[in-house]
């Protein structure tokens, strides 16, 4: 293992002696360019991951208006089963966005893919359902879920590029930490929206429309985040890649014939992204109503509650990975989830709210680790002509396979096995997979630009 002298937290001997920068990174920055590329950056995602919040938190009331059924978890099977097939697409998406971003610039690629991402969302809170057009809606739902799938593929790759392009060369952990700071605020933001919506409406009111507010406010963020967008200019890494040659003819057929790699190795360091973001942020109100009893508010509340841990801890992790390395974060971070994942469900089921509350917290907190330094660790893997491309293949690869699946397997794994603690051992699993990846790799945070 390269490094392995050293302990994993253990700031590297030349931990002060940052890289020389590349031209473009020498490039002067204002720093009010800096702060739009920053909002930027952070509204496209907030959008998508409010909404997935919206269909993962209301879950339960989207399967009795798109699927209902007289075995309430046959119905919750299927949404999340909806939810899961979206992200199929997402490879399909990585691969088209990837070659956008990498030819035509990473802001002319995220202008669209919010812009799409957006008119999906919008669309389906216009959607009828099962009791008005009988299949022809769930099909509808899963329509245009695969259209969010697939424009959902551009977003965190391209804007975690994005960032670490205009980023200070010893601060680029720190300004990609954005991208998954804004995902947890779209789902802090979606967790109370769906808590209130519980908590005002009668469930009557919450399947006839109450279950579509958060679906229609997505015009008009979509709409702001597409407008900041096309006003800024391209990161320097990508305009001076672009003005000392020609963009790749293919950017993903040099990704894979150079550059495999660092694609298998980042792909499996997504894993535990991929699962733990899903079970722990987005299945969790789920798994703590459906499978342990615990009221829908509270269940709501507790996952709030981790989400404030996470983005409280988020921008950390980012200054941890700029102090100690990229590799030696993430692989403390998988040892954690190796450790503490099965005796942390375990005392979930305790059923005390306060326990599941400080639960809630610890494994928001050992996530952060991963996901704060994730951003930076994959977009420093590849140089400037694939990384958009190697960041949304590799990504989007994981997240399609076992992301978007985590919530759907999870349901499954319990309703076979009878187990309550199986989501907790396929979340320890997927932290083994990561750490063998990592582990694997070298750090990236020393390195200009390439």
């Amino acid at each position: 293992m390269n490094q392995s002298s050293n302990s994993p937290m253990q700031a590297p001997a030349d931990a002060t002696a940052l890289p020389a920068n590349s031209a473009a990174q020498s490039r002067t920055i204002d720093s009010k360019t800096r702060r739009k590329v920053i909002a930027a950056s952070f509204i496209g995602n907030f959008v998508e991951w409010f909404d997935y919040a919206a269909y993962g938190y209301l879950a339960v009331t989207i399967a009795a208006v798109f699927f209902p059924s007289d075995d309430p978890q046959a119905g919750l099977l299927m949404t999340f089963g909806v939810f899961a097939i979206s992200f199929l697409v997402r490879p399909v998406g990585g691969f088209i966005w990837g070659h956008l971003g990498d030819k035509i610039g990473r802001r002319e690629a995220l202008s669209w893919s919010i812009l799409l991402m957006t008119g999906a969302t919008f669309c389906i809170a216009l959607l009828p359902g099962y009791a008005s057009i009988g299949f022809g809606a769930p099909l509808l739902l899963l329509a245009l879920r695969l259209v969010q799938g697939f424009s959902a593929a551009g977003e965190y790759a391209g804007a975690s590029a994005f960032l670490v392009e205009y980023a200070p060369a010893n601060r680029r952990g720190l300004y990609a930490a954005v991208v998954p700071a804004s995902t947890a605020t779209g789902l802090l933001f979606g967790s109370l929206m769906a808590a209130g919506l519980t908590g005002l409406l009668s469930s009557g009111d919450l399947e006839s429309w109450g279950w579509r507010i958060p679906f229609l406010l997505a015009a008009p963020l979509g709409l702001i985040g597409r407008y900041i967008r096309t006003k800024l200019e391209d990161s320097p890494a990508f305009v001076e890649a672009s003005e000392s040659s020609a963009p790749e003819s293919s950017p993903v057929g040099s990704l894979l014939k150079n550059h495999w790699r660092q694609l298998v190795q980042a792909a499996g360091a997504v894993l535990l992204n991929a699962v733990g973001f899903y079970v722990i942020l987005s299945y969790m109100p789920t798994y703590l109503s459906e499978e342990l009893g615990l009221d829908a508010t509270r269940s709501y509340l507790a996952t709030t509650v981790a989400l404030l841990t996470y983005v409280g801890f988020i921008f950390l992790t980012g200054m941890l990975s700029d102090r100690f390395g990229r590799r030696r974060v993430l692989i403390s971070a998988s040892i954690l989830f190796v450790l503490f994942t099965v005796p942390a469900f375990m005392a979930l089921e305790s059923g005390n709210f306060l326990v599941i509350v400080l639960v809630q917290i610890l494994l928001g907190a050992m996530l952060t680790l991963n996901d704060g330094t994730l951003p930076s660790y994959l977009a420093e893997m590849f140089p400037t002509k694939v990384r958009y491309s190697g960041f949304a293949v590799s990504f989007n690869l994981s997240n399609a396979l076992f992301g978007g699946t985590a919530p759907f397997v999870a349901t499954l794994l319990i309703a076979t096995s009878g187990n309550n603690l199986a989501p907790g051992w396929y979340l320890m699993g997927a932290a083994v997979v990561s750490l063998v990846a990592v582990a694997c790799s070298v750090e990236t945070s020393r390195k200009p630009l390439a």
